[in-house]
C-alpha cells in the first residue's frame, strides 16, 4: 500500500472518530498509535495535524509512562473576566431588582470595574441557569 494511501485511510478513521468525540482527542490516540508502531515524529506531525512539538511532547509521555494525561481534554482558552467574583455578582443579581443583561453589565462596571458586554453577561446567566 502506498503511503498516499495510507494517509488517505487514517485521515478516514480521524473523520470517523470525530462523530464520536473531540477532534483533538482523535489526533492524540492517532499520534499514540502511530508512535506506538515506531512512525518518526514528522510523519506523525504530517499525518495527525499536530505540529512536531506538540508530537514529540506526547511521545515524551508516553516514555515516561504518563499516558493517561494524554486523555484529559481541558477547556483552554482564556479565563472568563467574571471568574473571581461571579459569585458576588449572582448574589447581587438575586437581591437586586435587575430586567435587562444591560443593567447587570452596569452594575458590574461600578461594582468591580469590569467591562462586560449584554452577551457575556447572558452566558453567566445562562451557565447558572437563571434569566433576566
Amino acid at each position: 500500500m502506498t503511503e498516499m494511501k495510507h494517509r488517505e485511510n487514517i485521515s478516514k478513521v480521524i473523520e470517523f472518530l470525530g462523530m464520536f468525540m473531540p477532534s483533538t482527542l482523535v489526533k492524540r490516540i492517532v499520534c499514540i498509535l502511530m508512535i506506538s508502531v515506531g512512525v518518526t515524529v514528522e510523519e506523525t506531525s504530517k499525518i495527525s495535524g499536530f505540529c512536531e512539538k506538540t508530537v514529540k511532547s506526547i511521545e515524551k509521555k508516553l516514555r515516561s509512562n504518563e499516558v493517561d494525561t494524554l486523555f484529559v481534554i481541558s477547556g483552554g482558552g482564556r479565563k472568563s473576566p467574571l471568574a473571581d467574583f461571579e459569585t458576588a455578582i449572582i448574589d447581587e443579581i438575586n437581591r437586586n431588582a435587575y430586567f435587562t443583561k444591560q443593567q447587570i453589565a452596569d452594575m458590574i462596571f461600578e461594582k468591580h470595574g469590569v467591562r462586560v458586554t449584554p452577551q457575556a453577561v447572558g452566558k453567566l446567566l445562562k451557565k447558572r441557569e437563571l434569566s433576566c
